[in-house]
């Protein structure tokens, strides 16, 4: 059996990690690389880091608007998917790379598995949304990270299509926590551990506008200990354009760190402040309280457990919130058990295997 992964984007790499490996003795595995992201630290030192073969397939489409970036990565993976001839074509999360690689593949007939299915943040103006929901309802194997996102399946219609295999985040989470605790490493930011914070900030919606921007920048430069702002290139371009100083106060501006030293980071931190899908999820794993510049997330059991609290309208509270004290102790385990990749493969081969 062949199966065709294709990834585009940072987050992406961290969930082919422990598929790549799941896949060895099981099946034959592609990779095709839609070069969303294309510089080293979005994409070639994953690829190192987390021990993933080197793509077979790579696009090199690079960033654009939304419409010319996915149009060009239809175009190449048609081409791709003629060459390779998989009998599934296996899409990772929400980005445009999902969105473009179920499309090429179910206009060719060639089944599509969507791994991280059924997560909803019912926020229409976010990209990401019209991609999973789109891909969801495209797929025809739908593989759940939680509980909810099977019953939000279900409550679409979707239920005959998706098997529940966990979070496989979680699965390379405590792969790389294992190996942290083996180890003797340098803390990656210039700060003693408990005395920092960890922020990403990213998505349009606080990005695009001056004002928002500058606001919570200036709620951030207040915090009493350092804030460490892993800049991606977009956000360090956009201040610049708003003539907005990144670095001020508390605020230090670093560039995005590799997927270990970033989980090093946030395990050692006072907590994160973020507009990341994944990073929330992460720093429940790691029981490091978060907060998020959001209005809505997509992992609602963090917020649920007291480990996240989402603030957006009222900017004025994210300092107080950010040094609020840390959420009540938990031992639950929402996303899984850190085998969702054995899982996932299995459902493929059940699903798909001749």
């Amino acid at each position: 059996m062949r199966i065709l992964s294709v990834v585009g984007a940072r987050p992406q790499f961290v969930k082919l990690a422990p598929i790549a490996a799941a896949m060895e003795g099981q099946a034959e595995h592609l990779i095709a690389h839609t070069g969303q992201h294309y510089d080293e630290l979005m994409s070639d030192v994953f690829f190192r880091d987390l021990g993933i073969p080197a793509p077979d397939f790579n696009l090199g489409v690079g960033s654009g608007k939304h419409g010319a970036q996915t149009g060009a990565m239809l175009h190449g993976l048609e081409e791709i998917l003629e060459q390779s001839a998989p009998d599934c074509v296996l899409v990772y999360g929400d980005t445009n790379s999902t969105l473009a690689a179920a499309i090429a593949a179910i206009k060719m007939h060639i089944p599509v598995a969507h791994l991280e299915a059924g997560l909803r943040s019912f926020n229409r103006r976010m990209p990401e949304e019209h991609n999973r929901v789109l891909t969801d309802h495209s797929a025809d194997l739908l593989l759940a990270p939680t509980e909810v996102a099977v019953k939000h399946l279900a409550t679409e219609g979707l239920a005959e299509r998706t098997v529940l295999v966990g979070d496989v985040m979680t699965d390379v989470l405590f792969k790389v926590r294992d190996m942290l605790d083996g180890g003797d490493q340098p803390l990656p930011v210039d700060a003693a551990p408990g005395e920092y914070y960890v922020c990403t900030i990213h998505r349009p919606d606080n990005t695009d506008s001056p004002e928002r921007l500058a606001a919570i920048v200036g709620s951030l430069a207040s915090l009493e200990k350092p804030v460490f702002l892993l800049a991606h290139p977009r956000l360090v371009n956009l201040a610049a354009k708003h003539g907005i100083e990144l670095e001020q106060g508390a605020v230090r501006v670093a560039s995005p760190l590799a997927y270990p030293q970033l989980v090093h980071a946030v395990r050692n931190s006072a907590g994160v402040i973020t507009d990341s899908g994944g990073l929330q999820k992460e720093a429940f794993l790691l029981r490091t309280p978060c907060t998020t510049i959001r209005p809505e997330t997509e992992w609602v059991e963090t917020v649920e457990l007291g480990w996240n609290v989402l603030v957006s309208k009222d900017l004025s509270i994210l300092a107080d919130t950010v040094q609020r004290p840390a959420p009540v102790a938990t031992d639950a385990t929402p996303y899984g058990d850190g085998h969702a990749a054995e899982r996932t493969v299995e459902a493929l081969i059940q699903a798909f295997g001749s």
